[in-house]
């Protein structure tokens, strides 16, 4: 575990009094233990990490003992349940060796084998935040059951708040998926022409992100007349002269999540259309001036939705300009119209001033803001102008 996680996690349990902290979302368990579990991702099994005072634990099928062996996880405790997929040879390696010592006698059930890692790290009494994001309501039932004496509170917004201050290592894994899904972005531009649909586009933008070592989130590429709408799934529509191509990509790199949104038309833009473009870009720079620590996250909105007004759309309505953005595309805060949030510096924030007209345009322009003592300070590098195909 990185100083910095373990600083934030401290500090969650010298203020709440808890004597542990249990992950059970796959992005808390990554944060508490450097762990990506693919049978979690392909099975929805449990995977928990905890941390305590004396130290960190992963409590896992036993399915997932072999990865944390060859990846060489750093945990202090490794407990398994339920039963093995893989047979060890007569006469086995250093992976075959580590993999039988951690074997053992694995426990019955999930909530069985976090008791034993609890009981490893010291915590026998007193409150533990368990994560609900990763637990069905009956899961989390036999879980609290299970550990007696201890109470069981829910933790999830507590690991939302350890997370918002990212780390240096942090911050260099959101640079680099935010500079890929950039660069596949700027590739597809480079593509596009008459005739091409969206379909094409997002596997073009996507293959690009997977040649830069990443893995591509849900890609929306809305051209023409599906462009104001928020979230199509990619069609058979295909690029005509005057459309316009509304982008809103990301990038996932270590775990690390990036989201740009930008506009571009085939061909000149006409007048209205600039000025509507013109106008979220206003939004968007209004948005980033205003981040400085200690501002509330309503001001963020309050910013974006005056000027884009200022700028010639009166009627500008948005219920939010953004949030953090980290190990989960969604993270704190909300920068809405009532979230008093303080920012703290160190924060990613992820700033969208998107304008869907229903049956009509679809513009949008988004950048990623990192918060520094000084203000905000903008980490994309593509430009945030109309782009013009021709």
């Amino acid at each position: 575990m990185y100083p910095h996680q373990s600083e934030r996690l401290t500090e969650v349990l010298e203020r709440t009094g808890l004597e542990a902290l249990v992950a059970s979302a796959p992005e808390n368990v990554l944060y508490v233990t450097g762990f990506h579990s693919m049978t979690a991702a392909l099975f929805r099994t449990i995977q928990l990490a905890v941390f305590a005072r004396r130290g960190t634990a992963l409590v896992v099928p036993a399915i997932d003992l072999a990865p944390i062996v060859t990846d060489r996880v750093a945990v202090d405790h490794v407990r398994a349940f339920g039963g093995s997929v893989a047979q060890v040879a007569d006469r086995p390696d250093a992976h075959g060796q580590r993999l039988q010592a951690l074997a053992g006698r694995p426990a019955p059930s999930a909530p069985e084998a976090l008791a034993d890692a609890l009981g490893a790290l010291g915590v026998a009494h007193g409150q533990v935040g368990v994560d609900e994001g990763g637990l069905t309501a009956p899961a989390w039932e036999r879980l609290a059951g299970r550990l007696g004496p201890l109470a069981v509170v829910p933790a999830a917004d507590l690991f939302l708040a350890a997370r918002r201050v990212k780390s240096p290592y942090e911050l260099e894994c959101l640079q680099r998926a935010l500079g890929i899904a950039e660069e596949a972005l700027n590739a597809v531009l480079q593509m596009l022409k008459p005739g091409v649909t969206e379909r094409e586009a997002v596997t073009a933008y996507e293959t690009e992100v997977v040649k830069r070592g990443a893995s591509a989130t849900p890609s929306v590429v809305a051209v023409g007349d599906r462009c104001w709408i928020p979230a199509p799934a990619p069609s058979d529509r295909a690029l005509r002269m005057g459309d316009l191509v509304r982008f809103d990509v990301g990038a996932v790199h270590k775990g690390y999540h990036a989201s740009v949104a930008r506009t571009a038309i085939m061909g000149e833009p006409d007048r209205r259309r600039q000025a509507l473009h013109d106008a979220i870009q206003a939004g968007l720079e209004a948005a980033v001036a205003a981040v400085a620590p200690g501002v509330p996250a309503a001001r963020i909105h309050q910013a974006a939705v005056e000027a884009v007004r200022a700028a010639g759309v009166p009627d500008f309505r948005r219920d939010h300009v953004g949030h953090g953005i980290g190990l989960a595309p969604y993270e704190r805060p909300d920068l809405t119209a009532d979230d008093p949030t303080p920012l703290e510096p160190g924060e990613v924030l992820r700033i969208e001033v998107p304008l869907l007209e229903v049956g009509g345009h679809g513009l949008a322009v988004k950048d990623t803001v990192l918060v520094t003592r000084s203000g905000g300070r903008t980490l994309n590098r593509s430009v945030h102008g109309l782009v013009v195909l021709d």
